[in-house]
């Protein structure tokens, strides 16, 4: 038996696992689990992960990792997606901090509001404003981070771009416009022409 990945599709932290994995040829068996219908919390699934959400990989012989950092991170231990020099590989988990703390709250929040739920902004408010401001804020700062540069860290695609790419590449399903962000726009267009890109929808 190998590696099981419990997923929604349309998720961005789901999707930077698949990606990680079709990077590393790693052959996995996906569970689509419909997590606006609640599919995440029966008791079945909360016995595999106890806080209720997706992605979650099984790992062969050994058992389940939640959190899609943690996973990107078991499976690319070891490769070119992780930088060996320890001041490169700082600056990939310098990226992946930005993205769970700044980018995701608000661009990946955004997109879920209004495409899973399908909620507007007039229903949500002032929740949105906020939401959508601080993603509009780390989208200028990842335009900063990329300007004059191919990949986020050193000559090389690394788990930096991979994470950061997953929800900042449907940036326009929250309401942003990538246009407006020549730098971002150019490296999104990068990463697209890599040999093992698939789109979020792909299993």
């Amino acid at each position: 038996m190998g590696y099981v990945l419990y997923d929604y599709l349309p998720s961005g932290n789901g999707y930077k696992c698949r990606l990680t994995m079709k990077a590393l040829r790693i052959p996995y068996e996906l569970v689509q689990m419909n997590i606006v219908a609640g599919a995440t919390r029966t008791p079945e699934f909360l016995k595999i992960n106890p806080n209720g959400k997706i992605p979650v990989l099984m790992v062969p012989g050994q058992g389940p990792i939640a959190e899609s950092h943690a996973i990107i991170n078991f499976l690319a231990e070891g490769t070119q997606l992780l930088p060996s020099e320890k001041y490169d590989r700082a600056l990939v988990w310098q990226w992946l901090g930005f993205e769970q703390y700044q980018l995701e709250p608000g661009v990946a929040t955004v997109r879920f509001w209004l495409r899973s739920l399908k909620k507007t902004p007039e229903e949500l408010g002032e929740k949105y404003t906020e939401r959508f401001q601080r993603g509009a804020e780390a989208l200028a700062v990842l335009e900063r981070g990329l300007t004059d540069r191919r990949w986020l860290v050193g000559d090389n695609v690394s788990l930096a771009d991979i994470a950061l790419f997953a929800y900042t590449h449907v940036a326009d399903e929250a309401g942003y416009r990538l246009a407006d962000f020549p730098a971002i726009s150019t490296w999104v267009a990068g990463f697209k022409r890599l040999p093992w890109y698939s789109p979020i929808t792909s299993p």
